[in-house]
């Protein structure tokens, strides 16, 4: 079986992501090797995009020597690098260069001065990456779908048929500047749950050779249903199996590339516990392909303004000793490495229907914490039952349903708690 990768998102101990502007090798390294010391196998970087790309026609060269550096020093730890380029949207702070706002506003998505810009800064860091042995590949950006519409303040409006439009074009500079790597985009799980957000399911599991999901309880899981309850501790389990329902290839690998145990919706001391239910429950599906904790580091609580949620979200504390919670994950990891699991025959599937244009999916609340697909499925898997997920238009095709070991088809009103 393909081997199951664990990672964190490397949240810097020196002041954070704003640490590109004191970029410091030592400080660096030491974090570093404080993940590899837990297990781990790889790292998810973050470039902050007004200081890499100040000017649209600016890609600061020390800034790409700074980043290509970083995947240096994590090579040297034993760690691959995944790269993420539109910084964008971080930690409730929004970092968009000043040649996007105020007086210079153009559209994110659809202005074509700043489609070209931004795929001129793409194409910069992969090709810059891509020569590094242990550089997995690009993301576009973090959640930057969170700009497209509500509820951000200040949205820059797109269609469905945009978005596609932008992604597509910004995974082709990607691959053309570093072919073969893995390039990917991310959604926050409103493309999942949110009805007529215009980044959808179909964009998720159509384009890129992976789909990325963020697992996040606070989003009405862990509030619902506690943070013990079966839907918060297989919540990324969940939205993998939600994603390979959607994708046309069964097969496709999906990267749960976000979780984590944000308080108080995860007490501190149930934490370690969650994690490890988050962790054994994902690795049962045989689609995930491996899973990325936010975060490495805990923000230092010297910087203001954070969502208190925010600052106790590391593995490890900022001066880097090891939490109950990042030894919890490093002791599962290394059980898994050990012991690779084999993921359980998902006989039963809840069916559902993605309204009647599956591209655009309008009926998406079903799948959101409270609806009925999901109050069906978290249902099932309290009463131990490993549960598909199957759309409406596949639900009778036997030879589909044959390829995913699925033998009993089963609608959200046919299992008790599936209506909300």
């Amino acid at each position: 079986m393909t081997r199951l990768r664990f990672g964190a998102n490397y949240t810097p101990t020196r002041g954070w992501f704003h640490h590109w502007l004191d970029f410091d090798e030592d400080q660096v390294r030491a974090d570093l090797e404080s993940v590899a010391a837990l297990g781990l196998d790889h790292v998810r970087v973050f470039a902050l995009w007004p200081l890499f790309q100040p000017n649209r026609a600016l890609i600061r060269p020390r800034a790409v020597e700074q980043l290509v550096r970083l995947a240096e020093i994590a090579g040297e730890c034993g760690l691959d690098v995944a790269a993420d380029a539109l910084q964008g949207h971080l930690s409730s702070f929004d970092f968009l260069p000043a040649w996007t706002r105020t007086w210079h506003r153009r559209n994110l998505f659809t202005d074509p001065e700043v489609a070209e810009g931004t795929e001129a800064y793409l194409r910069t860091l992969a090709a810059a990456l891509h020569e590094r042995p242990n550089f997995l590949g690009m993301t576009l950006g973090n959640e930057f779908d969170q700009f497209s519409g509500d509820p951000h303040p200040d949205p820059d409006r797109v269609d469905p048929a945009g978005a596609g439009a932008w992604i597509e074009r910004l995974l082709k500079a990607c691959e053309d500047a570093a072919p073969g790597r893995m390039h990917l985009h991310s959604e926050y799980d409103a493309a999942w749950y949110r009805d007529h957000h215009p980044f959808t399911p179909a964009h998720a599991v159509g384009l890129g050779p992976a789909t990325t999901v963020h697992s996040w309880v606070f989003n009405g899981t862990a509030q619902r249903h506690g943070p013990e309850g079966a839907a918060t501790g297989h919540h990324a389990e969940y939205m993998v199996e939600l994603a390979t329902a959607w994708a046309a290839d069964p097969r496709r690998p999906v990267w749960v590339q976000e979780v984590g145990a944000p308080a108080p919706y995860v007490p501190a001391d149930r934490a370690p516990g969650f994690a490890e239910a988050t962790v054994r429950n994902a690795v049962a599906s045989a689609a995930t392909w491996g899973l990325t904790w936010w975060c490495s580091h805990d923000v230092d609580r010297s910087l203001a303004d954070f969502p208190e949620h925010e600052y106790g979200l590391g593995l490890m504390t900022a001066d880097r000793a090891p939490k109950p919670l990042g030894r919890r994950l490093a002791r599962v990891v290394g059980e898994l490495r050990e012991h690779p699991p084999e993921p359980p025959a998902r006989r039963t599937a809840v069916r559902f229907d993605p309204g009647p244009d599956p591209q655009d999916a309008p009926r998406r609340a079903q799948f959101a914490p409270g609806g009925s697909v999901f109050e069906a499925w978290a249902h099932l898997a309290g009463e131990g039952v490993r549960a598909a997920l199957v759309r409406e238009d596949r639900a009778d095709d036997a030879a589909y349903l044959r390829e995913r070991g699925i033998t009993e088809v089963v609608g959200p009103d046919e299992v008790r708690g599936g209506t909300p």
